[in-house]
């Protein structure tokens, strides 16, 4: 196509074209030919050019692919949590590692019941998580949550029960320092208890055994803060069927604290315990003892031996034994009073009465050597018998028999306390 163009005006850069109907077109003056002034007729040609836009087309095309594969197809996946291990009180679980195709991850999070219950450190690295202060026997429901610069992708919720404190399955033990005996031996146990033992340790190890603090899987255990317990606190939970506290099964804990004994050589702290705490139960019923060694034979009961029979040292022990007696037998007959000295003398001495039976002399030595507190309580009790003896001596009773002895030790005594009655 042809079109014939009047050039109109022709300032720096753009030339004013005018059409036969004086239409005006802006036309870049350096596209004119040289030398063009205003007045001049220019022909231009104008075709369609069919090449170059079979070529911008298949470009288009082109680009528009690259765009669709590389972020229309491979998308972020949604996150796949599972349980690694469960305990009474805590749960660990883990994911497969996260896939954002071509997004950019914004932050993942866990949830607990439907709340959130925190957001997962460098989600990249980290592909499990441990939960603890969980009830006993409790059931939990969570799901993981990814944001990522092309949405939002949730996991499926995963149910989970933490065990009862009789189901032992989930102890999972790293062994430290053994010896061979004692590694075979708690193989067994865990195998027994149906828990588990692993080489590492790892975010689900339960328990570090070993019989000395020492070594890198000890120091990794510590810093984990992982208990580090003796192998007899596995067979304590084999023997009670139970998860039993591992306060007296540190390394450095006291033996006596250890609820039961182990199946490696060690001594059986139950049975210690038990012999011990029976003895105390006697030690503390002395006198229940004595009293049922009276019952089965009130008459072989005898004061303890003194060095002569009316010390002292063997009063207040034949008060006790007096005590137990009257209890025993308060439907005994008294003993018949002695008439005179002759006969006092004839007569067999009663079980607790060599004190009264006594001469003179022998009593005085042994109130010499009595306390303080003795004489005091004596000097009472015998104050009023000596003041009713003349009262009663006509009838012959047995009191006035037993404070005579007494009353002539302390004759002079006795005088001065009837002179100002």
């Amino acid at each position: 196509m042809l079109v014939s163009l009047t050039v109109g005006k022709v300032d720096a850069g753009v030339a004013v074209l005018l059409t036969q109907d004086n239409r005006l077109i802006e036309f870049p003056s350096v596209l004119l030919p040289n030398n063009i002034s205003s007045g001049s007729i220019v022909d231009i040609t104008v075709a369609r050019n069919h090449a170059a836009e079979t070529a911008n087309a298949a470009a288009f095309q082109s680009l528009q692919k690259r765009i669709l594969n590389t972020y229309g197809v491979n998308t972020p996946s949604p996150p796949v949590l599972r349980l690694r291990n469960a305990t009474q009180t805590s749960l660990v679980l883990e994911w497969d590692p996260i896939d954002l195709a071509t997004a950019s991850l914004k932050s993942l999070s866990l949830y607990r019941n439907g709340s959130k219950a925190g957001s997962i450190p460098r989600p990249l690295e980290t592909r499990s998580t441990k939960i603890s202060g969980l009830a006993i026997h409790s059931e939990y429901t969570f799901h993981l949550v990814l944001r990522t610069t092309a949405g939002t992708y949730q996991s499926e919720k995963l149910t989970c029960r933490t065990h009862k404190m009789t189901d032992l399955s989930g102890i999972t033990v790293t062994p430290g320092v053994l010896d061979t005996h004692r590694k075979e031996a708690l193989g067994a146990a865990l195998d027994r208890i149906g828990g588990k033992m692993i080489d590492s340790v790892r975010i689900d190890t339960t328990h570090f055994v070993c019989t000395e603090g020492r070594g890198p899987l000890w120091e990794k255990a510590v810093e984990m803060n992982i208990p580090v317990v003796v192998p007899e606190w596995v067979d304590a939970c084999e023997s009670e069927g139970t998860i039993v506290g591992v306060r007296g099964y540190y390394l450095n804990a006291d033996p006596k604290l250890r609820q039961l004994s182990t199946l490696h050589g060690s001594s059986h702290q139950r049975t210690t315990s038990t012999v011990s705490a029976s003895t105390l139960a006697n030690q503390g019923r002395p006198s229940t003892a004595l009293q049922q060694s009276n019952e089965q034979d009130p008459s072989t009961v005898e004061p303890p031996l003194t060095p002569f029979p009316s010390g002292e040292t063997s009063a207040r022990p034949q008060t006790q034994t007096q005590e137990v007696e009257s209890e025993d037998d308060e439907e005994a007959p008294p003993p018949l009073p002695p008439k005179d000295d002759s006969e006092q003398s004839d007569e067999p001495a009663q079980p607790n009465g060599d004190a009264d039976a006594a001469p003179a002399e022998s009593l005085e030595k042994a109130e010499e050597a009595e306390t303080v507190e003795t004489k005091d309580v004596e000097s009472e009790e015998d104050a009023p018998k000596e003041s009713t003896l003349p009262q009663h001596m006509p009838d012959g009773d047995a009191e006035p028999e037993k404070a005579s002895p007494k009353g002539k030790g302390k004759e002079g005594e006795g005088d001065f306390n009837e002179v100002p009655l």
